[in-house]
């Protein structure tokens, strides 16, 4: 049988290895999503026996294996039992398993190797790896980057979080690849090696629904600067105490919207770059920015220092994010209506990052919020709901929650509470003045009623899209 490592012309000795060991053997998928739709067939070009559980049942998993139906796999889904995967020697997990999954201690009890897929492609990659992360920002500023990179000519490719597999695009890279991954803490929650470039763009309070506590979550993230070597780099916000403070070898390149750093900073309304005592260059005024909000301030920042360590020179830099549009779901300005501007923020998946669209917003704001609560505190953003908000439409399980934090905190904040999205729309509609923004930004998942923030937010765009065809 042919060794499986034809599949990446460029592997190196250590990768042939690895993928060498994947022959031949039997092997679990414990998550059949997108990452586990590329992963199975991975896989299975590799030469592997796989066997994919999903606790979803086959109903709901209709377009993933109408994606695999070439490829011969054993399903096993519908339960999710301890003992379904006993018989591997090998398993993988989605980034949306958790770790104390009764199936995955169980394999762990059984001394089954238990990795993923993204430990798999640092341990196949042939190319350089610029990895981002973030409790918010990580999508729009790996976007960035891969804009930089790509108006710089520089071989590269971008995936990871941002929606795209990578195991099965690995036959597109060389040694001189530049692979950007967005990285969530799910994905770097087990890994033992780190990126050559690392950016860590902010760690605030999230996904404690699955972390054991902040604690975790930040160790987590630590992950990504953790394992670099001295000739490798750490791009940190010098903002942020926790981000900037994370344990690494690396050098190190911050960026700040407050002072003048190694890296990027904004000098007053001007976005300034300078890495290892260069004289510092003028990039562009933050006004010349499409994104609105300071944190895209940041976001920009943070790209800009991680594209100049890549190589790409400040006039396409700046060129590059001047050109850039916001990425859907991300303050996305969906329509106006006679007057009223809607905007989806459906990625605003915890308090925090609703916090940084209402910051960004000057118009009077009728936000629409809620969801499945993360377990995160919801205090300051019930104060600055209550200070930017003139009317609030509650939506899902949350509600109860943030009508409890809004009577505590702000407490003649204007509630109302909606059946559907749909119904938060209309009414958002018909609280909203010409001049107001509708604001979508939860503050919370999706999982109590979308697949996930993407569903919600086209969810979204199609409420509007009937409130428009209303005033016709």
């Amino acid at each position: 049988m042919r060794s499986p490592s034809y599949l990446i012309p460029h592997l190196s000795e250590i990768g042939r290895r690895r993928l060498d060991l994947l022959r031949s053997v039997r092997v679990g998928v414990v998550g059949l999503g997108r990452e586990g739709v590329d992963l199975a067939r991975f896989l299975h070009s590799a030469g592997a026996d796989v066997v994919v559980s999903d606790r979803a049942d086959a109903g709901l998993l209709r377009s993933q294996i109408d994606a695999l139906r070439d490829v011969p796999i054993t399903y096993r889904i519908g339960t999710e039992r301890e003992t379904d995967l006993l018989d591997c020697d090998e398993l993988f997990i989605s980034p949306g398993v958790s770790r104390d999954a009764p199936l995955v201690l169980a394999a762990v009890a059984a001394r089954i190797s238990v990795t993923s897929a993204t430990r798999l492609f640092f341990e196949l990659c042939p190319g350089p790896i610029a990895g981002i992360t973030g409790s918010s920002g990580k999508t729009t500023t790996t976007s960035m980057v891969g804009s930089i990179l790509k108006a710089s000519n520089t071989p590269s490719i971008v995936g990871g979080n941002i929606g795209m597999p990578m195991l099965g695009r690995l036959v597109e890279l060389t040694p001189d690849t530049w692979t950007v991954l967005e990285l969530s803490s799910f994905q770097l929650d087990d890994m033992t090696t780190s990126p050559s470039v690392g950016a860590v763009l902010n760690v605030t309070p999230n996904h404690l629904d699955r972390h054991p506590d902040m604690a975790d979550y930040v160790r987590a993230k630590g992950n990504i600067v953790l394992h670099q070597g001295r000739q490798d780099v750490a791009v940190l916000n010098a903002d942020d105490s926790i981000a900037s403070s994370l344990p690494h070898r690396s050098r190190t390149i911050e960026f700040s919207v407050e002072k003048p750093v190694t890296g990027a900073w904004l000098d007053g309304e001007h976005l300034m770059l300078s890495l290892d005592g260069e004289r510092p260059t003028r990039l562009f005024a933050r006004g010349e920015l499409r994104l609105r909000g300071m944190h895209n301030v940041a976001n920009a920042m943070a790209a800009a220092a991680v594209a100049s360590v890549i190589g790409s020179d400040s006039t396409t830099i700046a060129n590059a994010l001047r050109a850039f549009r916001p990425v859907p779901h991300r303050l996305e300005v969906v329509a106006t209506v006679d007057g009223v501007t809607f905007i989806n923020d459906s990625i605003a998946t915890s308090p925090e990052r609703s916090m940084a669209a209402l910051r960004s917003i000057d118009e009077p704001i009728v936000l629409i919020a809620g969801g499945r609560d993360k377990h995160l505190p919801m205090d300051d953003w019930a104060n600055l709901i209550g200070k930017h908000a003139r009317v609030v439409v509650l939506i899902g399980e949350a509600a109860p929650l943030i009508r409890e934090a809004l009577r505590s905190t702000a407490p003649g904040t204007p509630l109302v509470e909606a059946k559907s999205l749909d119904e938060a729309v209309s009414l958002g509609s018909d609280f909203a003045a010409p001049g107001d923004v509708v604001l979508l930004s939860p503050g919370c998942t999706s999982f109590d009623t979308f697949r996930d923030f993407e569903a919600r937010g086209e969810a979204f765009r199609n409420a509007v899209a009937m409130v428009r065809r209303r005033t016709l």
